[in-house]
């Protein structure tokens, strides 16, 4: 408070002692400074409950929506893929309405619903219309890449990971098809009548189980399981998203190769 003009500044005995008397600054009058370590402490915060538990939604969430096409999209694209090339459209309606949220989990998962969106489109696309063609796949599949690579710095990072990592999936699932064979019989089962189709799909399946196919999954598959462990020990959630799409497609890529050997009536491809 500064002193009302005309009025005399009072006199305390501990100022009047060190500036009178001594010579020095009254250091009882001084606030002490502050230790530079109070500043680092200060900051330090421990993680709480919640902020652990959303760390882990989005990494999830891909996950969920790898594995999401394997039990809607797949049926639905056989059954009406016209309607379910059109559903599109208000899924990235409603992506775009969540990430201009304020809310920056509403805000991610937009994101991540936007790049859904690309990945949903290439699949409808392909299983709709060209599913005889295998090799036409990673084409369609990638119709969105230009855009991804844009998003990479901007505001769509989160979307243009997931995209690009599903991609990544796709593509080293079609060239291990393409390697160990199985990819060669992929028209014959696909045309084949329904009680012929399941023999052909685990014959070709077995197929995998020879030693150099075999060899050649579990390469790819070590070296992928190695590239999400090191996506997903940086801090930035662009990569942890990634590695959460590329494992959960290896994860998916075990069980139809699985179903294949074991159930072929009920793998996704018949």
């Amino acid at each position: 408070m500064q002193p009302q003009a005309g009025r005399p500044i009072p006199l305390r005995l501990n100022t009047f002692l060190h500036n009178r008397v001594i010579g020095v600054p009254p250091s009882l009058t001084t606030p002490a400074p502050a230790s530079p370590l109070a500043g680092s402490f200060a900051a330090v915060r421990i993680p709480s409950a919640s902020r652990t538990t959303s760390s882990w939604l989005l990494p999830l969430s891909a996950s969920l929506l790898v594995a999401l096409p394997v039990f809607l999209q797949a049926p639905w694209v056989r059954l009406a893929p016209f309607s379910a090339a059109l559903f599109t459209a208000p899924l990235l309606l409603l992506a775009l309405v969540l990430e201009s949220r304020q809310s920056s989990r509403l805000s991610s998962t937009g994101a991540l619903l936007v790049g859904f969106s690309g990945s949903w489109l290439g699949g409808c696309l392909f299983w709709g219309w060209f599913r005889l063609h295998p090799l036409w796949h990673l084409p369609i599949e990638a119709f969105a890449l230009p855009l991804a690579l844009g998003g990479l710095r901007g505001r769509w990072r989160l979307a243009a990971s997931f995209y690009l990592a599903s991609l990544l999936g796709t593509a080293c699932t079609d060239g291990v098809m393409a390697v160990t064979g199985v990819m060669g019989s992929w028209t014959s089962v696909l045309l084949a009548p329904l009680d012929q189709a399941p023999l052909l799909l685990q014959q070709a399946a077995l197929g995998v189980l020879e030693p150099l196919p075999l060899a050649v999954t579990l390469l790819t598959a070590t070296a992928l399981t190695a590239l999400c462990r090191r996506f997903w020990q940086d801090p930035d959630p662009a990569w942890q998203l990634a590695a959460s799409a590329v494992a959960t497609t290896l994860a998916v890529d075990g069980l139809f190769l699985g179903a294949a050997l074991w159930a072929p009536r009920l793998s996704g491809l018949i």
